[in-house]
């Protein structure tokens, strides 16, 4: 078997990326086994899951055992990118699949990067799929950058998660 490690959150663009990223490996249904992830801030956090944590790992499982794929879940917490580490290696995964962000590269010095702690540091392969575009027109634009965002039309974003601006505006 193929061990896919997917680390997941709440955003379900992001989540269904990396289960198409899943679903594209070769003869996936007969040789890949893939297991969720979910890492917390602290161990209160882990015991008091959100229904959207919940709801998008239901749905990650449910997609991936419709595709054939073995699932096995675990959750944990601390710091993301050591956690997301340390997991890889309990389970022996042959692959990490992580959903990575589009941060400005202030946001990512600020804040830091998951993911690229995850590349820097990882002794397996990771792959990192960014969020699905969903088809069809942009719900919102950002008019001082053009980011566009799919989303929920009732959806406000106040902030541009590109430049930072505040003219996100609807393009319905």
């Amino acid at each position: 078997m193929y061990n896919v490690l997917m680390p997941i959150d709440s955003d379900e663009d992001r989540t269904m990326a990396q289960v198409e990223a899943i679903r594209n490996l070769p003869a996936a249904a007969d040789y890949v086994e893939a297991t969720l992830l979910h890492v917390f801030d602290d161990q209160e956090a882990a015991e008091t899951t959100t229904p959207t944590q919940l709801t998008a790992g239901r749905q990650v499982q449910q997609h991936l055992t419709n595709d054939g794929i073995n699932v096995e879940t675990m959750s944990t917490s601390g710091d993301p990118s050591t956690a997301i580490l340390q997991a890889a290696e309990e389970v022996d995964a042959d692959q990490i699949v992580l959903g990575g962000r589009k941060r400005s590269p202030l946001g990512s010095l600020i804040f830091g990067s998951v993911s690229q702690g995850v590349m820097l540091d990882a002794n397996r392969p990771v792959t990192i799929t960014g969020s699905l575009q969903r088809e069809g027109n942009p719900s919102h634009r950002c008019a001082d950058c053009g980011e566009e965002y799919y989303s929920d039309h009732d959806t406000e974003i106040s902030t541009c998660r590109n430049c930072g601006g505040t003219n996100v505006e609807g393009t319905w």
